[in-house]
């Protein structure tokens, strides 16, 4: 059996949630404040029989209206389903038998907690809360401070087995079947591991003592018991030596020790006061200290290990318990019949390595039956790169809103599925846990998006301030940044979006609800319509002959689909002057000689044409003749290409023709991979200058400008 999904109502960050689990392993990702850990805990108030099961007033769902608190006091109601899965034992259905609610060839049963008040004080609730007739925030804060102060006091829980109309309570002895061990993210593990005064090792030890013998399948159960209690015998004869050496060595002492109880009157009716003692092996444990051995032979306490380490030994020994707890020859009826770990955070002290081992690690696990269900929350890219999407439950917390996606079931057809699941690396898979993401083509876009946010950021935040001055008004600047926005900038190495829309389409079922922002370059082709082949042309050259040719685009198509979509968005350069991003930098850029890079060819081409744009007096066969175009026999084609175009295109305005040949010019001069970064370092150099004389203006093209202008509202 495993426990197959969970029902949250109105606890914490869920106002009314239902999650399906795997049988096996769940990773539990999402961002800050998604909901993470509250899941966990809402899971461990039905299944973990340590854990306190009372709750406050701040575990409610607050995002309730005046009318709802005043109609009913708040109740908070956690379901977990549990269902036959792939691995059965002979007790699992024993013990969920009265809790059933489904019984054919897979059977399921339900636990349902609840947290609420009392019937015999539901009037004097409503009569309470009937006094508070304000519906504003300052009305419902009042109201939640009455039920904390007047009523909360009241309030009571209850678990519940099978259908919760029948309020059938669970049985505690069923529930003491269940072995739920939660590791949160702050935890003291050196102090609840390294001596065997703890609780933990003291159990751990008491199992495994004599083990040899335990496991050894060919002798019976009573050969196994007699030669334990043979050993139990010998140990307590040694320690009887050790005892009487040790009274032997303090018997002269003794007497002087004694002989204040004489003077003192504590020795009466002739009972005098001695030394005398025993030590079983379980006493013996708490001089046992965890230490660390080197090859080298040195020994050090585990105390000075890193704390990543520790979590580790840690883990593994509360995994050694919880195969104590289910050992049925051990523990007979007390035995555990369901293992459950779930662990926060792992990832905290461990490097990468060691992130992936961990998860390797608890693979085998349950691979090896010691542990039924594990469930993982983390914010570890590594973690998540490690394990499959069908493994993946994401949590995505907007505007107080909790949704949940499963990767593994958003796909149409196995080929993406198997495309995103190759691409999720340790980088990419930021995807999964940023709350908004913008997808770009390739790296250039990627290195540099940060860096024009920051500029966008720099002239909106001076206009907004400019604004303010003459129209005040209460309103914040708001940031666009992509830092400040928490925006992934995820390169998808070409036009392979689709695979990865699939993940997050609101529309659909299952998906991630973050905002998504594609960023496609236009990239306009044309044919003659007696071709077959589409090829590149410039933007001067695009529509300019519809008699004779065909013409289409990358960007249109998507840009039209997805206008309306709920959460996600094309982006694009202008429908008739754009064509690539780096085009599109020149284009708005002309004259900026910044944007010139090392590792680009006919640089002083380009530098001699932005020179020329500062001049208002020259014309557009001003720029035609910078242009070299080679000879007869060795002719340059790029540039015979952008003159041809010019000297053909419709276009009536010079200015526009003047920007089209310096970033015709200058997109055929670089190699996108070396430029790019080269122009990082360009810009983010030239930013550190804002505020002095040496720093230049940059203009961010529009359509970044509206992609970060979306991304961040």
């Amino acid at each position: 059996m495993y426990l197959s999904k969970i029902y949250i109502n109105n606890f914490r960050n869920f106002k009314n949630k239902e999650i399906e689990f795997n049988d096996g392993v769940n990773v539990i990702i999402g961002h800050n404040n998604a909901g993470k850990t509250n899941l966990v805990k809402a899971l461990s108030l039905v299944v973990d029989n340590d854990r306190p099961k009372r709750l406050n007033i701040d575990d409610f769902n607050k995002n309730v209206t005046l009318d709802e608190l005043k109609k009913n006091p708040p109740k908070i109601s956690i379901s977990v389903t549990i269902t036959k899965g792939e691995e059965e034992t002979s007790d699992d259905l024993v013990t969920i038998s009265n809790w059933l609610t489904k019984l054919d060839n897979s059977y399921e049963a339900l636990l349902t907690y609840e947290f609420f008040l009392p019937e015999k004080q539901r009037e004097k609730y409503i009569k309470a809360l009937s006094s508070i007739t304000d519906k504003t925030p300052i009305g419902i804060n009042k109201a939640w401070k009455l039920i904390k102060h007047e009523f909360i006091r009241f309030y009571g829980y209850k678990i519940w087995g099978g259908e919760i109309l029948n309020q059938a309570t669970a049985d505690s002895e069923s529930l003491q079947k269940f072995d739920f061990q939660f590791l949160d993210a702050i935890r003291d593990v050196e102090r609840d591991m390294l001596t065997g005064r703890n609780t933990l090792l003291r159990e751990v030890f008491d199992f495994f003592i004599d083990y040899e013998i335990k496991i050894d399948e060919r002798k019976t159960r009573e050969v196994k018991h007699a030669e334990i209690k043979a050993k139990k015998e010998l140990f307590s004869e040694q320690a009887d030596v050790l005892i009487k050496n040790l009274g032997d060595r303090i018997e002269n002492g003794k007497q002087e020790i004694l002989s204040y109880a004489n003077k003192t009157g504590a020795s009466f009716y002739n009972a005098t006061p001695t030394f005398e003692g025993s030590i079983s092996e379980n006493e013996m444990y708490s001089v046992l200290k965890l230490i660390v051995e080197y090859k080298s032979g040195i020994k050090i306490p585990a105390t000075h290990n890193g704390l990543g380490y520790n979590n580790l030994i840690f883990m593994s020994l509360l995994l050694a318990k919880m195969q104590v707890n289910a050992d049925v020859d051990y523990l007979d009826s007390n035995a555990k019949v369901f293992t459950t770990l779930a662990i926060e955070e792992p990832e905290a002290h461990l490097h990468p390595a060691m992130q992936y081992k961990f998860l390797k690690f608890l693979n085998e696990n349950k691979k090896e039956k010691k542990v039924r269900q594990i469930f993982v929350t983390t914010h570890s890219t590594h973690i998540t790169s490690a394990v499959s999407l069908d493994e993946i439950i994401c949590l995505h917390n907007e505007n107080g809103e909790t949704s949940i996606g499963y990767p593994n079931k958003v796909f149409p057809v196995d080929k993406n599925k198997k495309y995103v699941q190759r691409f999720l690396d340790a980088t990419k898979s930021d995807m999964l846990f940023a709350p908004k993401i913008i997808f770009v083509e390739g790296l250039a876009e990627q290195l540099l998006m940060s860096l024009f946010a920051k500029y966008y950021n720099i002239q909106s935040e001076k206009e907004f301030n400019l604004k303010q001055e003459t129209e005040p008004t209460d309103e914040i600047y708001s940031s666009k940044t992509i830092e400040d926005n928490h925006i992934a900038i995820i390169n998808v190495n070409g036009r392979y979006f689709e695979h990865f829309l699939y993940l997050f389409d609101k529309n659909q079922p299952n998906t991630i609800h973050k905002k998504i922002a594609c960023l496609t370059d236009k990239d306009p082709t044309s044919k003659l319509k007696t071709e077959s082949k589409y090829r590149k042309c410039y933007p001067f050259e695009y529509l300019q002959d519809l008699t004779l040719n065909d013409y289409k685009d990358n960007s249109t198509d998507n840009i039209t689909k997805y206008q309306t979509h709920p959460n996600i968005r094309f982006f694009s350069q202008d429908p008739n002057q754009g064509k690539t991003f780096e085009y599109d930098l020149v284009l708005f850029n002309p004259s900026l000689k910044l944007l010139i890079t090392e590792s680009m060819s006919n640089t002083t081409q380009i530098e001699s044409l932005m020179n020329l744009y500062k001049d208002n007096t020259k014309g557009v066969s001003d720029f035609l003749e910078i242009l070299t175009y080679g000879s007869d026999t060795n002719p340059n084609k790029q540039n015979i290409a952008i003159r041809d175009g010019i000297n053909s295109s419709n276009w009536t305005n010079d200015d526009d023709k003047k920007k089209a040949i310096i970033a015709s010019r200058y997109l055929i001069s670089i190699g996108k991979g070396e430029n790019a970064l080269e122009l990082a370092y360009i810009l983010e150099d030239n930013l550190n200058k804002f505020g002095t004389a040496e720093y230049i203006e940059f203009t961010v093209p529009t359509y970044i400008k509206e992609t970060i202008n979306w991304i961040c509202q």
